[in-house]
């Protein structure tokens, strides 16, 4: 019984240490949320445009739905910020008078630009893979 019952311990603590982004990952995770709601920009979701801190709510809302699922910052951005989990829309970043681009672009970017200031490795070139190469919404 002791035994099955470490067990169990065991796969319990193993499951929930997978089931978020690593610590280091955590700062970068806060950072993007940081940077999205202080942004002048406005995220379009489903038609409707929404300020930084609204926009920054729902990734959250939508983080701790999928962490079990996010085991990277990159993940992160895939599965809270970047689509419609309803409608399959894929979520622009207006700013200003430039052209709209993908929310998952402007924040890889940004994710880049963050780990480039940390001495930390760049984010590899499948980034851009299915989107045309350009980053831009089309």
């Amino acid at each position: 019984m002791k035994y099955l019952t470490g067990c169990i311990l065991v796969l319990l603590l193993t499951t929930s240490a997978h089931t978020d982004v690593p610590p280091d990952q955590q700062t970068e995770v806060a950072h993007l949320l940081r940077f999205v709601k202080k942004s002048p920009c406005t995220i379009n979701r489903n038609g409707t445009r929404h300020q930084g801190e609204e926009a920054a709510e729902h990734i959250q809302k939508k983080y701790d739905y999928f962490r079990k699922k996010i085991k990277t910052t990159e993940d992160f951005i895939e599965y809270s910020a970047s689509k419609s989990t309803m409608s399959g829309k894929y979520y622009t970043v207006h700013c200003g008078g430039q052209k709209p681009i993908w929310t998952r672009d402007w924040l890889l970017k940004e994710l880049e630009k963050y780990r480039g200031e940390r001495g930390q490795h760049p984010l590899q070139q499948q980034t851009q893979a299915g989107q045309g190469g350009d980053g831009k919404a089309q």
